[in-house]
């Protein structure tokens, strides 16, 4: 069975994408959030990249990750900062905490990991009900806009001890009915020319139509909805390749 986020691709991403490192969306998160005195849940937490941030500036932030291989990074950035924030393992469409939350973030678009419809939509729900009356959902998406079947993709990452990882990567499937495409990678580990260890990464990814998400928040029961483009605020998309960001209203 292929992993998802297993120990090496958790491990490039953490090199590839530190903590704090931003695309502009730990400003925007923190901005929109530093009027929030209640508590915040950042599902599919990853390794932290954002919530360390976040709790650095003094907000009361919650994680969860679906994956124990990011969940441990997390751990061990936040001891090393003495932070000591609740952190579980869980998947968004199921968790279930006995919280009410002022706002819910997801960040970078890995919303879209969900890439079954239903269960993106059970996620929605799931988050609405974890929401306080007035709380805040703040979720990015993107629009796919690679299609090319086999094509064959390859990076590399040289680690601090001189060891090399490599990624080959190439979407399989692309189903234009369900909105999805799935893509596997290969990840290596080499030391000296000699093969270290090796995963291989299931790695699915969904996509809405701007308007269609909307529509979809608003059914769930969300209001006042507010879009973003590129983390300027109230920019509507005007490109495929932009970062579209949902700021909508749990009325309950």
């Amino acid at each position: 069975m292929l992993s998802y986020y297993g120990r090496l691709s958790s491990e490039v991403y953490d090199m590839d994408k530190p903590i704090g490192h931003s695309f502009g969306d730990v400003e925007f998160y923190a901005n929109r959030l530093k009027s929030c005195e209640g508590p915040i849940l950042e599902p599919a937490t990853g390794t932290g990249r954002i919530l360390i941030p976040l709790l650095e500036k003094g907000l009361n932030v919650t994680g969860f990750d679906s994956s124990k291989d990011m969940l441990n990074i997390c751990h061990n950035h936040c001891r090393k900062r003495d932070l000591n924030p609740k952190l579980f393992e869980a998947k968004m469409e199921s968790f279930s905490q006995d919280a009410k939350y002022d706002a819910i973030i997801v960040p970078t678009g890995t919303f879209l990991l969900l890439h079954k419809r239903a269960d993106s939509i059970k996620a929605l729900q799931n988050f609405f009900k974890h929401l306080s009356n007035g709380g805040r959902l703040i979720v990015d998406i993107f629009l796919q806009t690679d299609f090319s079947i086999g094509t064959v993709s390859t990076k590399t990452w040289k680690c601090s001890n001189g060891d090399i990882i490599t990624l080959e990567n190439k979407i399989v499937e692309v189903d234009s009915i369900n909105q999805y495409t799935i893509s596997h990678g290969r990840y290596e580990k080499w030391r000296e020319g000699v093969l270290l260890q090796t995963e291989l990464e299931y790695f699915p990814l969904r996509w809405y139509g701007v308007e269609e998400f909307r529509l979809v928040l608003e059914s769930i029961g969300f209001k006042d909805i507010m879009i973003s483009s590129d983390y300027r605020l109230g920019h509507y998309p005007s490109d495929s390749e932009q970062m579209i960001t949902f700021e909508a209203v749990a009325i309950q």
